[in-house]
């Protein structure tokens, strides 16, 4: 946890309270624009928009504003800061990329009314140790280590007050910042991903449901070689608590140390696991945080966490996977449009000129994974992605409004890709795909 971060901070859990955090922050960020403003007139400098808002002091106030309010707030702009580049422009990711890592934390005496009100009286005499300080804090919840009384070392995930009713009024104000913003691009209608959002945090939020899925993946990948998933403890989870087993472990970003063997392996299996997700359990862990991998050096083995964010992934946006990844790396062109179509990458609305391109570009990515051996670390693909991506934009593209399941897809595919250039991997990613194909 970061230095200005190190203290505790009450979760504002009314509405009102909530709704007037957001409206300081917009009034305090209003009033720096007026002032840059004035202060570019008066040098003779016309100013912009994005330029009056992209500034250090007010990308500063949002994500701070936003990681004290936590919830559905700042899971949103968490969301935003995944650097897909499906839906919004780098300059909203650059303001919320700091909300990746952790959040203010609650101060114990809130802490401890929450376990009140969710566990049994006189609970903590059930417990032989139990740090309020807690060892990870997030969007929508904090983990705290604890050892009870018959043994059990657990992993106490406890959620922050007033987020489930704030879900709603929480994800409405983040859409209205960012139309205010200005920065969204011509043509992109934003209700639909808002409405799924609030849809898939209310789901989130409750961790009897995120313990089911935990175990479920426990059951699934109770033969996988190189995977640990903790242990549920029912007994001590509510649709507010997540209790389970403490499985000691470093982040996956410090396995970028290992040998390249050793690096290899461990993307080898997280691919292999994610395709596995998606063609033959059709359910899948949708957030790939870095924070939801841990790394046992001892054994080389993945530490499998957080599964609020699980999908269902339904038998006919599996079957259009298979034919796009089959047809993209054997190179069938038409294929590759019809299942671009099929997944809702392009539709009637995309000029022939921009539907070229983007096909164009689909085939280049191909290419590229094609190669015997796919290194995660080189730039030239994505730079070459980003440029055209830019590119498109500049020149009008209005990518259509895509299935909120294959933005989640999307979006687990492009953490991936952003966990294998930090381990500097490099496998024959096509050989992995044909397996699966």
């Amino acid at each position: 946890m970061t230095d200005a971060r190190s203290k505790g901070m009450a979760v504002p859990s009314s509405r009102i309270g909530r709704l007037t955090r957001l409206g300081s922050m917009t009034a305090g960020i209003a009033g720096n624009m007026a002032l840059g403003g004035a202060a570019q007139l008066g040098r003779g400098q016309r100013p912009t928009w994005r330029g009056l808002l992209l500034t250090p002091s007010n990308v500063t106030r949002i994500a701070d504003q936003l990681a004290k309010m936590r919830g559905a707030a700042m899971k949103i702009g968490q969301l935003i800061s995944m650097d897909t580049g499906d839906v919004l422009p780098p300059e909203l990711a650059q303001i919320m990329a700091r909300l990746r890592d952790d959040a203010y934390f609650m101060p114990p005496a809130q802490l401890k009314k929450v376990l009140a009100a969710q566990w049994p009286a006189n609970w903590l005499r059930a417990f032989a140790r139990f740090n309020v300080h807690p060892i990870a804090a997030a969007s929508i919840g904090q983990v705290h280590r604890a050892v009870l009384r018959d043994g059990r070392d657990m992993a106490v995930k406890v959620q922050y007050p007033g987020v489930v009713r704030s879900i709603d009024s929480d994800v409405a104000n983040v859409g209205t910042l960012i139309r205010m913003s200005g920065l969204l691009p011509k043509g992109i209608s934003l209700d639909p991903y808002l409405e799924e959002a609030a849809r898939q945090l209310h789901e989130e939020t409750d961790y009897a449901l995120e313990a089911q899925h935990l175990t479920r993946f426990a059951t699934l990948l109770k033969d996988a070689e190189g995977f640990v998933l903790p242990q549920v403890y029912p007994d001590w989870t509510t649709p507010a608590v997540l209790s389970m087993q403490f499985i000691e472990g470093a982040p996956i970003e410090t396995a970028a140390d290992a040998s390249q063997e050793e690096r290899d392996l461990i993307m080898a299996r997280l691919v292999d696991l994610t395709l596995r997700e998606l063609f033959q359990f059709r359910l899948m862990q949708t957030d790939p945080n870095f924070a939801n991998y841990r790394y046992l050096a001892s054994t080389g083995d993945i530490v499998l966490l957080d599964f609020g964010a699980t999908r269902k992934i339904g038998a006919e946006i599996s079957q259009h996977y298979r034919t796009l990844l089959k047809s993209g790396l054997n190179g069938d062109r038409k294929a590759v449009e019809e299942a671009a179509e099929d997944l809702g990458f392009l539709d009637d609305s995309v000029s022939p000129d921009h539907k070229e391109r983007v096909l164009r570009l689909i085939m280049f990515a191909f290419d590229a994974l094609r190669e015997p051996k796919f290194d995660f670390a080189d730039t030239s693909l994505s730079r070459r992605m980003q440029q055209e991506g830019e590119a498109l934009a500049h020149d009008g593209f209005v990518p259509p409004i895509v299935p909120i399941d294959v933005l989640y897809l999307q979006r687990k595919i492009a953490g991936m890709f952003l966990l294998g250039a930090r381990l500097r991997a490099k496998l024959p990613v096509a050989e992995i795909l044909f397996r699966h194909l």
